[in-house]
């Protein structure tokens, strides 16, 4: 059976930054070892956030090679409460993001890779932090 590793927005940041720690993971999906995932509330934060940082065209170049590279898990009814109920647990720890992250992560049965703190703290799915 393939990995499953679950992007946050953070670790998106860090791979177009060059982190070598970041890459093994992407390798890992470019070579067909693993599968790679990033929820759709998580591709907004990355693009609002790169917007600020390096401007709409990089931005748009970077959005579009993770669309191509990475599976895309769209909100539906199951997903939305299933985050709904992980925010309600961690109300002044979790974003709405971060929950949206970690109920595609608990879909999928894989490993959720964030520069969060709070995500790996709340101990709701497999998680790996990576230091920013």
């Amino acid at each position: 059976m393939k990995k499953k590793h679950v992007f946050d927005a953070g670790v998106i940041s860090l791979y177009f930054a060059g982190r070598d720690d970041v890459k093994r993971y992407f390798n890992e999906i470019f070579k067909g070892d693993a599968e790679g995932f990033i929820c759709e509330v998580n591709l907004a934060e990355f693009y609002y956030k790169a917007i600020k940082k390096i401007g709409l065209e990089a931005t748009e170049i970077r959005y579009i090679a993770i669309r191509e590279k990475l599976n895309v898990g769209t909100p539906d009814e199951k997903m939305t409460r299933d985050a709904a109920r992980i925010k309600a647990r961690h109300e002044n720890t979790l974003s709405l993001a971060d929950s949206y992250t970690i109920a595609l992560n608990e879909k999928v049965k894989g490993t959720l890779l964030t520069t969060d703190s709070g995500i790996k703290n709340s101990k709701e799915t497999k998680t790996i932090l990576i230091k920013i």
